[in-house]
């Protein structure tokens, strides 16, 4: 059983976040506050959930506003403090066309900053709550940048240098705690649309427990499949020259 009760999750609807609503559902959460941009999808995750958890509540959120996702939190927090929040919305540029790479950082950076921002200030409000824990998404492939996604692994890198330094700064200053999830090749609609080779493939539900239990552990960085994360550490400190020459030889998506 998860120590957290009340857990909310952005991009709920499909892959690691419907896998993570599921998961605490099955594990003792109060409240589930649950948002995604798919309505139809949003709902068959909370039928599942209620057969764990009957307070699971959803919302129609587009995470790259600012004003709405603050809406949503605060009166989220209004039913209950918040306690977990997973910043994890996110999505794939598929072509690298200028629509697609503004979507991506506006879904993958701006949602995350939109999520993260109201869910400290209402944590810093609230410095006797034990638990107050903030969750972003990032990637294996935010190591480094990767000619086949440029856009999305940019946009990964980000949020997770923006998580490990949060988690210093927040950690010292007001004793929230920040975890920053770097996964692999996860079934997700994301890796649904892949056509390249997707190594050490996990379920979404095997990636969620692992997140949770690592969650519970407060571990900073967690990353996996460890194959993985040590070939994208050790390709993120090799020379240009050489990490060019291993991309040149990688297949690439069509």
């Amino acid at each position: 059983m998860s120590k957290y009760k009340n857990i909310l999750i952005t991009g709920a609807s499909s892959g690691i976040g419907e896998a993570l609503a599921l998961y605490y559902a099955a594990n003792g959460a109060e409240h589930l506050f649950l948002c995604a941009r798919n309505s139809a999808r949003l709902e068959e995750v909370a039928k599942k959930c209620r057969a764990y958890s009957p307070n699971v509540h959803l919302s129609v959120v587009d995470v790259s506003d600012s004003l709405a996702v603050e809406k949503w939190i605060n009166h989220c927090n209004g039913i209950a403090k918040l306690q977990l929040v997973f910043a994890n919305a996110g999505v794939a540029t598929a072509q690298e066309t200028s629509d697609n790479i503004r979507n991506t950082f506006a879904i993958n950076v701006g949602g995350v900053v939109n999520t993260v921002l109201p869910a400290l200030t209402l944590m810093q409000q609230n410095p006797h709550n034990p638990f107050r824990h903030i969750v972003i998404t990032s990637s294996i492939a935010g190591y480094h940048g990767l000619p086949a996604c440029p856009s999305y692994s940019a946009s990964k890198a980000c949020v997770k240098a923006w998580g490990e330094a949060l988690r210093i700064e927040l950690g010292k200053k007001y004793g929230i705690k920040v975890s920053v999830i770097a996964p692999g090749f996860v079934r997700s609609r994301i890796t649904d649309q892949n056509t390249c080779p997707m190594p050490f493939f996990m379920e979404a539900d095997r990636a969620a427990s692992l997140i949770a239990h690592r969650v519970e552990k407060n571990i900073g960085m967690i990353a996996f499949p460890w194959p993985m994360r040590f070939c994208a550490w050790l390709i993120s400190i090799l020379p240009n020259c050489l990490s060019d020459l291993i991309y040149k030889l990688m297949p690439y998506k069509v």
